[in-house]
């Protein structure tokens, strides 16, 4: 003789029915109040955030943030395992959205597209080993580069091959690495940006020109303007007028 199993003859299976899976923490910390390494590295990633948002400023597809948390899973944040990067980019999403870190869970599962570490001498390692393989493994992030701001050899990259595993990106004859998930170049840039002197990570479009800052575009768009003024005033001055007289 069979017995039907219901939840009235098997208090398993009772409450079987009424388990219900574990919510994500929403008690997320979004700051834990250590500041960047250096004002320099501070810059550094301005500048990354800064660049891109210009050059894409006609665009609301994309996402870019730096030293914010993301959040991937419920133990990683339970744990207080934080993973900050430097500088992150998300492509193919709402970019108006606001957002205090990046939380997997809430963003339909994306991670980002593009991150990049800025490392110093203590953190070389990690950013080389432990973080590079949890967004090989994890992550999933296509493209991943680490630069020092106080060393200007030191910038490398890593492109997510078919085999879902890092290969190592060759530089160009200027040293630069490419970037498929943005379309740019990231190489080197000496100059100086808020007061201060030195060898920064920039991005360059495929036919090797900066991409500037928003600042750098004013003045560009300011001295064109100006050479423009310019080859009028000439103009009128070859036909007898007085530019400064009209």
């Amino acid at each position: 003789m069979s017995v039907e199993l219901t939840a009235e003859t098997n208090p398993q299976i009772a409450d079987d029915l009424e388990w219900e899976p574990p919510m994500p923490p929403t008690d997320l910390i979004f700051d834990d109040g250590e500041p960047l390494e250096s004002n320099r590295h501070r810059i550094a990633m301005n500048v990354l955030i800064r660049s891109l948002q210009q050059a894409w400023s006609n665009r609301n597809d994309f996402y870019c943030g730096g030293n914010m948390f993301i959040y991937y899973s419920s133990a990683q944040a339970r744990n207080r395992d934080f993973r900050g990067p430097d500088f992150f980019a998300v492509l193919d999403l709402d970019g108006n959205k606001e957002r205090l870190g990046w939380v997997v869970w809430e963003e339909n599962g994306r991670y980002p597209d593009v991150i990049v570490e800025l490392m110093s001498p203590s953190t070389a390692n990690v950013d080389t080993g432990a973080k590079k393989d949890i967004y090989e493994r994890i992550f999933r992030t296509p493209d991943y580069f680490v630069y020092n701001p106080f060393n200007p050899n030191s910038l490398q990259g890593w492109h997510l091959d078919n085999s879902r595993k890092y290969h190592e990106l060759e530089q160009n004859d200027r040293a630069w690495l490419w970037c498929e998930s943005l379309g740019f170049w990231l190489g080197t840039w000496e100059g100086t940006i808020d007061r201060e002197t030195a060898v920064w990570l920039r991005f360059y479009d495929s036919d090797g020109n900066l991409v500037l800052l928003p600042e750098e575009a004013a003045q560009q768009q300011a001295e064109q303007e100006r050479q423009r003024a310019e080859r009028l005033a000439a103009k009128l001055r070859e036909l007898g007028e007085d530019p400064d007289a009209l």
